[in-house]
């Protein structure tokens, strides 16, 4: 399945047609072949869904002449909804940031919403689409057969997030790709964008992600590891994120050149006078990215320099209209309108204007026998993901050889090496790059020429698309496997904390590690009693609580007496309740104030909740002081109407529903959280000064970065890659923090041999533990219970089991 925005199906008079421009050439034939879905926009506002596609028609010659009406799934976008989505973020953000102009880019809140909801449809349609393929396909006995969704642009950042979701949530099999035709701007650019955490995390859900060149693959890779705390290889160019490894390809994009070598052998001459003019090309659409400006000027620095050009060359510049309902671009029309309009007084003289401008679009014979017949080619925009105007001008240059004069700030500038490059914001230099191309001699000319158009005939658009379907594993390799991707993994060693950690700690008098528990330290299970230490994190942990100058705390959503009893480690600081109730390994306590009518407010919570939506695998967990509602359990197709459901019985409530991983939780109305509990656990252990003395190291969820950000070096730990975060790095789940408790080890082993902790801080033996925490909770029950006192159990029961668990099925 290919999904693309900017292809319109236009019905006309009972036919339909796609504009068959390079992406369509390449990508139609392919679809047809493999018997594939196209999804797009219809271009028309007024689309209703479930209205047939006309079939194309079949004296077409286009490349998409052959695809049949129900392969093409339209997807339908109100006029509002589209201004704001295309007008507003696609072309009023997204194009000049990544064109790497942001003093043009506007950002709303409002067209950002507009891009998010419209990319969900697209979405949306493709998982239709794509529940039925796998249906026909597992009809037919085909299950090991994986489908592809090729999603392309800028205008589609987003989309594989929802996708990829839903196909984890229903077990759905596909393989995602992504290309971008525009560059990808640096780091310095990316974080301008106020959601760029969700536009890097949404090309993240792809498998393979495709840019046209090197840089802007770098330039992405930078920004996931800057921005989002990924681990990345740069010389493979992969990024690993929640535990899964993206490919990242450089795969330039070529033209269909046979095609247009034809179209120039057999295009009638269009230029009258080529014997007596030389003629210097510039085909463009209308936008400012194109240089177009800068380009006028500089012919006319030319002209200024060398008056011996007057009525021997001409500047010949084809604009098609582009976006002609934006303001910006209308000013841009006008602007060039006045240039050429003066440039022309100036220069002109009875039988002779310097420029010919045509505002609107040729055919592709047309461009083709201008191509062929120009003596230069000046393609010189100020910012372009590849430009293909420069391959077909090679591609046409059939004859006597003429000369391309090219940006370096095209992606084409990088790999036409034979073009003349000049940078179109030095006026002066690019005139005298235009005088060096008009007195070219011919064996330069042919020698630059001829390797110009040997390239681009190897590397056209057909070996762009075997490279990218070899990239997807859509192609079966020299040894029989057609999964490619797969090959590649990042794997998490000790050694790759060197780069997170080693400057962080170097020089700390004492570290001090913090730990969440569920999801950080053991795996998420569907019942909290199985989430268990594994052997090799408890010995890890019991070996490091025994270092001198380190300290370990672990600070979890569950109750502190539970904690306790799941960790089992001594020499550890347990924080129970998200830091509610906190206990040292020298027996000192704190136990954070509640208000008196939180007790009863959270009892009928859990009364209302157990008698609304627990079923269905759903049910309640009463931690004492907090109270969890799991739906984990619970079918996919339910999960999200539960949800909805327990949400609104906590507000209801009068609580705010904090939402977990397949868990709301109820909270007391103070303000404390994770990251103020570590921030006392650092100060009550170390002293007030603790800061200029140790330094922390923080893993577990988002509660705590906030506070933690720039104090702590701050791991999130979850295998989601829709999770938004504010640590430092993420890690994908209990392995990754195992490796990274091996890393610490290892460095504390460096600085001193293994010490056990002073007598102050180990006369603590396991009694005294179990003394402290039946203490504990007696403190506990003093200030709170949730044991009703009618109930006739006696007291010895209620202080051996605050926590209280309902399962309903």
């Amino acid at each position: 399945m290919s999904m693309k925005r900017a292809h319109r199906f236009k019905a006309g008079h009972g036919r339909a047609s796609m504009p068959a421009g390079g992406l369509v050439t390449a990508v139609a034939p392919v679809v047809i072949e493999c018997k594939g879905l196209w999804i797009g926009w219809t271009g028309l506002y007024d689309f209703e869904p479930g209205t047939p596609i006309p079939e194309a028609d079949p004296k077409d010659n286009a490349p998409t002449a052959g695809l049949l009406s129900k392969q093409i799934i339209p997807v339908h976008i109100d006029r509002k909804e589209f201004e704001d989505y295309y007008n507003g973020c696609c072309n009023g953000t997204i194009w000049p940031l990544f064109h790497s102009m942001p003093d043009r880019a506007v950002f709303q809140a409002k067209t950002w919403k507009a891009y998010c909801a419209v990319n969900t449809k697209f979405a949306e349609s493709t998982l239709q689409a794509l529940r039925k393929i796998l249906d026909d396909l597992d009809r037919e006995g085909k299950t090991n057969v994986t489908p592809i969704i090729w999603i392309h642009d800028y205008q589609l950042l987003t989309a594989a997030t929802y996708i990829r979701h839903k196909c984890e949530q229903e077990n759905l099999r596909c393989r995602l790709a992504f290309f971008l035709h525009i560059p990808f701007p640096a780091w310095d650019l990316m974080r301008l964008f106020p959601w760029d955490d969700q536009i890097l995390q949404g090309m993240l859900a792809f498998d393979f992600v495709g840019f046209h060149i090197e840089d802007y693959c770098l330039n992405f890779i930078d920004c996931c590891c800057r921005r989002l705390g990924c681990r990345v290889d740069r010389n493979n160019m992969l990024v690993e994120l929640a535990g899964r490894t993206v490919q990242v390809n450089a795969l330039p994009i070529g033209i269909p050149f046979d095609r247009f070598v034809k179209m120039a052998e057999t295009a009638p001459q269009s230029i009258k006078d080529i014997h007596k003019v030389k003629v210097i090309l510039g085909v463009d659409r209308l936008d400012y990215t194109k240089g177009l400006v800068h380009r006028i000027k500089a012919f006319e620095r030319l002209l200024e320099n060398h008056p011996e050009y007057s009525e021997k060359v001409r500047f010949l510049q084809v604009s098609v209209p582009s976006r002609t309902d934006v303001q910006e671009y209308k000013q841009l029309k006008d602007e060039m309108d006045q240039l050429i309009g003066r440039i022309n007084g100036r220069f002109s003289v009875p039988n002779w204007s310097p420029i010919r401008y045509i505002y609107g679009s040729l055919t592709q014979d047309k461009l083709a026998s201008l191509y062929r017949d120009s003596a230069v080619a000046l393609v010189t925009p100020l910012r372009d993901g590849m430009n293909l105007v420069a391959k077909e001008y090679v591609a046409c240059q059939i004859r006597e050889p003429g000369v391309l004069i090219l940006s370096p700030f095209a992606g084409a500038g990088g790999l036409m090496h034979e073009a003349l490059l000049v940078n179109p914001y030095e006026l002066d230099l690019a005139a005298n790059t235009i005088h060096r191309a008009l007195t070219m001699s011919l064996d330069e000319r042919e020698l630059r020429m001829t390797q110009l158009r040997n390239r681009e005939q190897s590397l056209d658009v057909n070996h762009w698309m075997r490279s990218c379907l070899s990239a997807m594993g859509a192609l079966k390799s020299e040894d029989g496997e057609n999964d490619l991707m797969t090959k590649k993994k990042l794997q998490l060693n000790v050694d790759d904390f060197d780069l997170y950690l080693s400057n962080h700690i170097e020089g700390a008098l004492k570290l001090s590690l913090i730990l969440d528990y569920d999801g950080t330290l053991s795996p998420v299970t569907s019942h909290p009693d199985l989430a268990q230490l594994s052997e090799e994190t408890r010995r890890i942990l019991e070996r490091l609580a025994n270092m001198s100058d380190l300290n370990v705390a672990i600070i979890s959503g569950r109750s502190l007496k539970n904690l306790m009893e799941m960790v089992n480690i001594k020499q550890i600081t347990y924080a129970g309740s998200h830091g509610l109730e906190i206990l040292h390994p020298d027996g000192s306590k704190f136990v954070h104030p509640i208000p008196a009518e939180f007790d009863k407010k959270l009892t009928d919570l859990m009364k209302r909740l157990q008698d609304k939506v627990c079923h269905d695998g759903a049910w309640v967990e009463n931690k004492g002081m907090l109270l969890t509602f799991h739906y984990r359990e619970t079918p996919a197709h339910l999960q999200e109407s539960i949800e909805e459901k327990a949400s609104e019985i906590f507000f209801d409530a009068g609580f705010i529903p904090h939402k977990g991983s397949m868990a709301i939780e109820a909270k007391p109305p103070v303000n404390w959280d994770q990251g103020r509990a570590s921030i006392h656990i650092l100060r009550t252990t170390y002293g007030v000064d603790w800061s200029e003395r140790v330094r922390v190291i923080y893993a577990g969820n988002e509660e705590a970065m906030t506070a933690l950000r720039g104090i702590a070096c701050t791991f999130r730990v979850d295998s989601s890659p829709l999770v938004q975060t504010d640590a430092d790095f993420r890690l994908a789940g209990p392995d990754a923090v195992f490796t990274m408790l091996r890393w610490v080890e290892k460095q504390m082993h460096k600085r001193t041999p293994p010490m056990s902790r002073s007598t102050s801080l180990t006369t603590a033996t396991q009694n005294e533990l179990k003394k402290n925490l039946n203490n504990w909770q007696n403190t506990i029950h003093s200030q709170m219970s949730f044991e009703d006192p009618k109930a006739g159990e006696d007291k010895e029961k209620r202080d051996s089991d605050t926590r209280s668990s309902v399962q309903i099925f």
